[in-house]
């Protein structure tokens, strides 16, 4: 289930202050995006992997750090890490290894990360971006990546305000990640959030992560220099608005020090949602004692992986963008958007799609009508979650096709529609028995004389309780007529087409 909010026309806390970069201060920007792998197991043990676990009960004595106990490479999260290597147009390394980052935290329990500093699983790569689908100024623009490499996940220190007490949650440690590092080639906002969403999409589409920022499986570090003064590093940015808000932040905060004549440092600092705060000086490699780990074996791989890994892979995103906003689908790019990064739903459309268009030949503005507007619109209308299982697309495309051949009106399809949705057992059952059920078929057995005069007889009954209607109709206000149609469709609990009572009403009042 999904709630449709404005996810389209995003924008961030902090996005309506007027930002604009100064031409004299060169805004340059490289990313670290850290990203959990959807594994059933952790990197190195078989603790599972289940979020929202309630604290310290995915652990191992490996997870732990207990002494004496080994890692053992999981193999599931090596090959998510390829596909994402494949995926971003790396290349991967015939050799890897794994090595030891120490550094001293609570929530470290081995007193050092396992990692790829000398020989990461992948090198190089790329992502283009483009002005079409993503965004940009730039026609397009290609962002380098430097490297792919595995690493561990640490816990999570959890501070309480109530007791001022520190608890170490080790469910995230040893988590399998991914962190990919590219290339300062960023040059403003724009291509930096479109970078991070097409990524995004990515690895979704892949099923390589949920790429869900909020809850922490993707994590997204921001190294940004003004004028290739020292870079600084902002930590742990766990949105869109806190990427944009933490940059934007940071080159003022630069520029106006550069324009102060004071001294840039070289330094790690963190986000607290209004300003950047320094943390520490940057370290170097050599501050962390890299050493290879002795207890994990070298990688080999065949020269023939990436060929055999993209060979698996359907279509990526972008592909599927440029079918969805072309003939046939021409959906416009913001649904297209959302289809893509909610699989279930663009599987649905595309079912739905089928059974109507395909297969029916009833226009594709039909379709897309119905399942945008009319079906995913009735979740809102009534304050529900959309619920895919509500309303089968079978079902729905057996409603869509009643209304295009004129066997239900549309008011009576949107009425059982919401009925559905209300109550979701209605869908197991034949549209053909729903519209018995609740009386919303056309009235049968009618001769056309008949039911012309009915009709007639409910406007001119319709028209003399509302005079007041009628003489602003007969002054010019047209759209008044709408109103004397919605009380004639009520009058016959839209049993009849609105169209037919508006051409009506039309005659009798000329």
């Amino acid at each position: 289930m999904i709630t449709i909010t404005r996810r389209f026309l995003h924008t961030s806390r902090a996005s309506h202050a007027k930002f604009a970069l100064d031409p004299n201060y060169k805004f340059k920007c490289g990313l670290e995006i850290h990203t959990q792998l959807k594994t059933k197991h952790k990197l190195f043990s078989l603790s599972r992997t289940s979020f929202n676990a309630d604290p310290n009960t995915n652990i191992s004595y490996f997870d732990c750090g207990l002494p004496g106990t080994q890692p053992k490479l999981n193999p599931e999260a090596l090959y998510l890490a390829l596909k994402a290597a494949v995926a971003f147009n790396c290349d991967i390394q015939p050799q890897s290894s794994f090595d030891r980052k120490h550094y001293f935290y609570p929530d470290q329990p081995l007193g050092y990360q396992i990692t790829q500093h000398y020989h990461p699983l992948a090198k190089g790569g790329y992502l283009e971006i483009n002005k079409q689908f993503d965004g940009i100024k730039e026609k397009s623009k290609i962002i380098e990546i430097e490297q792919i490499q595995i690493e561990q996940d640490t816990g999570k220190t959890n501070y309480s305000k109530f007791d001022k007490s520190i608890k170490i949650d080790l469910n995230r440690s040893n988590m399998p990640l991914v962190e990919l590092v590219t290339k300062p080639d960023f040059e403003d906002l724009v291509q930096v959030n479109a970078f991070v969403r097409k990524y995004q999409a990515l690895v979704k589409h892949l099923d390589i992560c949920s790429g869900e920022l909020e809850t922490g499986a993707m994590r997204v570090d921001v190294n940004i220099s003004v004028n290739d003064f020292p870079r600084v590093e902002i930590k742990n940015l766990k949105s869109h608005g806190d990427i944009q808000d933490a940059l934007k932040f940071e080159y003022n905060r630069q520029v106006s020090a550069i324009k102060a004549d004071e001294r840039i440092v070289q330094e790690t600092r963190g986000w607290t949602g209004k300003e950047t705060i320094s943390l520490r000086t940057k370290e170097d490699a050599t501050d962390y004692r890299y050493v290879p780990d002795s207890e994990l074996p070298q990688i080999y791989l065949d020269s023939s992986i990436s060929t055999d890994i993209r060979n698996t892979f359907q279509e990526l995103p972008e592909q599927v963008l440029k079918k969805l906003t072309s003939l046939p689908y021409k959906l416009e790019l913001k649904y297209a958007k959302f289809l893509i990064d909610n699989l279930d739903f663009l599987n649905y459309y595309y079912d739905l799609f089928t059974s109507v268009v395909t297969e029916a030949s009833m226009p594709v503005k039909t379709v897309n009508n119905w399942f945008i507007n009319e079906f995913m619109g009735a979740f809102t209308k009534v304050d529900l979650k959309i619920d895919l299982n509500a309303v089968s697309s079978r079902s729905l495309s057996e409603l869509i096709l009643k209304v295009c051949n004129d066997q239900i009106t549309l008011p009576s399809a949107k009425l059982l529609l919401l009925k559905m949705i209300q109550d979701p057992k209605l869908s197991l059952e034949p549209i053909d028995d729903l519209i018995d059920k609740f009386d919303l078929g056309k009235p049968e057995g009618v001769s056309d004389l008949e039911m012309d005069e009915a009709i007639q007889e409910i406007c001119h009954e319709v028209i003399q309780n509302n005079p007041d209607v009628v003489k602003k109709i007969r002054n010019g206000q047209k759209n008044s007529m709408k109103f004397l149609v919605g009380l004639a469709m009520r009058e016959t609990q839209g049993k009849v087409d609105a169209r037919v009572f508006g051409e009506k009403f039309k005659n009798l009042l000329d």
